[in-house]
């Protein structure tokens, strides 16, 4: 064949009449070809343009590239339980917890060692017999005052007390990134169970046969995706409805500049929230939506806004996309199953994989932008009983 090739026409109308001739021709030979064509091209000064140039589509506003830190990464990922273990002793001596009182029987576990004990079994995606190793460890090197039976772990997830000094926790444990988030990202996500709704219940036509799902709503920073609030609802909740205690405790730790969510929170008593706390609400406008104020002013402006500059009102609104990324981070790492059956456990168990979320994003940020990650200002800030 390559014989064939070499001893065919050369010019344009004998290889033509060649090609219709032959059943086979040198696919190298006719690359040569090309290759000498362009070659001419750029030695007579013509600029060869590709034609796939013309189809690239235009990115929308400027794009953005986020350079990966290297070094930082590996050495984060290499250290990253360890440091875990010392950051989670560090912040939880900084809580004033209240004491445990002593009753008949055994002497109760501190509030304390129950976290610790949830949190890194959250880390450690495993089950509570396969942490009471790791915990061994934390007990001879002073963490925790007792290594507890397995079942023990399990009893620590049905505490009721728990769920607010984890939402607490959450939310004071992005202290040093306080100076680094300005903008902040709202949405929601459910957490799927082993249970299903009741067979009579989807017979009535009440609710469908499906799995059981918790609903986790929360907000996080744009930049590390630290998570600053959060809260655990049935499947079925709304999401608008939870969007002001969000705000609220987030802007209880940081300054709000600017809050992004997508339509399901667009109500004029959220864009409200945000403008208390101090920050501009992006959140897009439903087509039946009017730029009527009824008694908010700042909805009038928004709508004004998103309607005759979208371009720059999605520039803001699409930091939103940085949520996304932290359930996703979140699911990854510490799974999107819960092992526990009863409403209080399963609250716990999503609490605990979003500090142990945050702890990994401090470990991260405190390697990458040399913070220093300090908690002594937690002992100021009260835990909210409600």
């Amino acid at each position: 064949m390559y014989r064939e090739a070499q001893n065919s026409p050369q010019s344009s109308k004998e290889f033509s009449e060649y090609k219709k001739h032959s059943i086979e021709f040198d696919i190298y030979e006719d690359l040569s070809r090309v290759l000498e064509k362009v070659k001419n091209e750029l030695e007579h000064g013509k600029q060869r343009k590709p034609k796939f140039e013309e189809y690239v589509p235009k990115p929308f506003g400027e794009k953005k590239t986020y350079p990966q830190d290297w070094p930082s990464y590996n050495e984060a990922q290499m250290r990253e339980k360890t440091l875990l273990i010392s950051i989670l002793n560090e912040l939880l001596d900084s809580i004033p917890f209240p004491e445990t009182k002593r009753g008949v029987g055994r002497n109760p576990i501190p509030t304390k060692d129950k976290i610790f004990y949830l949190t890194l079994q959250a880390y450690n995606i495993k089950s509570s017999r396969r942490c009471i190793a790791d915990l061994e460890l934390c007990r001879q090197l002073g963490f925790v005052d007792k290594t507890p039976h397995f079942n023990t772990i399990l009893k620590c997830l049905k505490d009721t007390n728990l769920e607010v000094y984890f939402k607490h926790l959450v939310n004071v444990s992005g202290l040093p990134l306080q100076q680094v988030e300005t903008d902040f990202a709202v949405d929601s996500s459910g957490f799927s169970t082993s249970l299903y709704d009741p067979w009579f219940d989807a017979r009535t036509g009440k609710d469908s046969d499906r799995r059981r799902f918790r609903k986790t709503h929360l907000t996080c920073g744009v930049r590390t995706n630290i998570i600053t609030a959060a809260k655990i609802t049935k499947g079925t909740y709304a999401d608008s409805p939870q969007f002001g205690d969000l705000i609220s405790t987030t802007s209880q730790i940081y300054g709000i500049r600017e809050v992004s969510a997508d339509k399901g929170y667009s109500s004029r008593d959220n864009l409200e929230a945000v403008q208390n706390a101090g920050g501009i609400a992006f959140i897009p406008f439903k087509s039946n939506a009017t730029g009527k104020q009824r008694g908010s002013e700042i909805w009038r402006k928004m709508y004004l806004y998103y309607m005759q500059k979208r371009e720059d009102f999605l520039m803001h609104y699409h930091k939103r996309s940085n949520v996304e990324s932290t359930f996703n981070m979140l699911k990854r790492k510490f799974g999107d199953h819960l092992r526990s059956r009863n409403e209080v456990s399963q609250n716990n168990e999503i609490l605990a994989k979003c500090l142990a979320h945050n702890l990994c994003v401090l470990i991260q940020e405190s390697l990458e932008l040399g913070i220093d990650v300090n908690f002594k200002k937690c002992a100021e800030i009260p835990i909210a009983h409600k």
